[in-house]
């Protein structure tokens, strides 16, 4: 959003049109929008900001729920903003370690930002660019505990701050950055606000572990099986004793596995009735071996994180599958066992395979009324396909 649109959006009659636009779906008709709100008499920038403001604003409901109804976005902000019921996790760590005066330096549209301010912790959002911190400035206005700075987060006077809150930006114009040390704020700055402060940093889920320091919780967060964040805590923000934790998050619940470092493995065995895919937390934070002790269950493969078992056990840690049969992977094979079962629904899963899951569902040529899954993979040297069924 360039500042001449936010300038129109920002006034009294923008907000007002916004608010009276019906709610974006995917069956808008954007010309006969433009066409009618240009009737009405609006400007073209403003027509330009209300729409797409509007669509941002669906997109959002996803973090926010109906927060999204009342805030504003950018897009580049809107993608990297912690979903609001993280965020309210990140805000909880604060206020339990007796952390009140709290900066989120790097604070993007403000995410993180009111999830400390509703829990009544005074909050500083320092945001570099002036749009953004626009942005922000309008999402936290409700909250007096909530302010905002245009400025550099690196040049943040932090005395009297008691704790800190980065979510380093890892895009520039719309290109994603490799190199640590070009995020706005760099991952060394961060980190080394971590030596003196209580400090949380929020990082991409697939960051080096390598980059990840000694001393430091390490903790990976999956919202329905999508992993969405590495959490970096420090000082009294991390928990003792704890430098690997993997939180699960689904349909609202959490679970957490926790360990004082990466867990050894489970011994490998064989396909056992039961075939369990660890969530993506879990395998981020290389506590596969617990998860598997957990269920009292094996490794498929030593390299492949599939557990198997005699059993099946309820956990919110991993995906269970019941198997039916087992093949060796051959298309031919596969194609006419699963048309002599009617097969013509068919969840294609894949690890240690060379596999493309929407290729191979074509070339399997399904028919049929049942449903199952595909889990292709690799046992030794052997590539192996297990027809399954979810076990919920």
């Amino acid at each position: 959003m360039e500042q001449t649109e936010l300038r129109e959006l920002l006034t009294p009659e923008g907000l007002r049109l916004l608010d009276s636009l019906p709610r974006w779906t995917a069956a808008t008709d954007v010309v006969r929008s433009v066409a009618q709100l240009r009737k009405a008499g609006h400007s073209p920038v403003l027509v330009a900001a209300v729409l797409h403001q509007s669509r941002l604003r669906a997109k959002a409901e996803a973090k926010f729920g109906p927060f999204a109804e009342r805030m504003l976005f950018t897009t580049a902000g809107l993608e990297q903003a912690t979903r609001l019921s993280v965020a309210a996790l990140h805000a909880g760590r604060f206020r339990d370690a007796g952390v009140s005066r709290v900066a989120d330096l790097g604070s993007g549209i403000g995410a993180d930002a009111l999830a400390f301010a509703s829990l009544d912790l005074e909050v500083t959002a320092v945001e570099l660019d002036e749009v953004t911190a626009a942005i922000a400035a309008y999402n936290l206005a409700p909250w007096s505990t909530a302010s905002v700075v245009n400025g550099d987060a690196t040049a943040f006077d932090l005395d009297g701050i008691e704790g800190v809150w980065l979510d380093p930006a890892r895009r520039s114009k719309g290109r994603r950055l490799n190199d640590p040390a070009d995020w706005t704020p760099s991952l060394d700055f961060a980190f080394g606000l971590g030596e003196r402060l209580p400090v949380g940093v929020k990082l991409g889920p697939g960051i080096d572990r390598d980059l990840i320091p000694g001393g430091c919780e390490a903790q990976w967060v999956s919202v329905d099986h999508e992993v969405v964040e590495l959490g970096a805590w420090f000082g009294s923000l991390a928990r003792p004793g704890i430098a690997r934790a993997a939180l699960v998050i689904v349909n609202g619940r959490s679970a957490e596995l926790t360990a004082a470092g990466d867990s050894a493995d489970v011994e490998a065995g064989g396909i056992g009735e039961f075939v369990y895919e660890p969530d993506g937390a879990v395998i981020r934070a290389r506590l596969i071996g617990d998860l598997g002790r957990q269920i009292q269950g094996r490794m498929l493969d030593p390299q492949i994180a599939y557990l198997t078992a005699d059993e099946a056990v309820a956990t919110p840690f991993a995906s269970c599958f019941r198997v039916r049969e087992t093949f060796a992977f051959d298309e031919r094979v596969l194609k006419r066992e699963l048309a002599a079962r009617g097969i013509g629904v068919l969840e294609i899963k894949k690890r240690g395979v060379d596999i493309d899951p929407a290729v191979l569902r074509k070339r399997l040529s399904l028919t049929g009324e049942e449903s199952a899954t595909l889990i292709v993979t690799r046992v030794g040297e052997r590539r192996v396909a297990l027809l399954a069924d979810r076990v919920s």
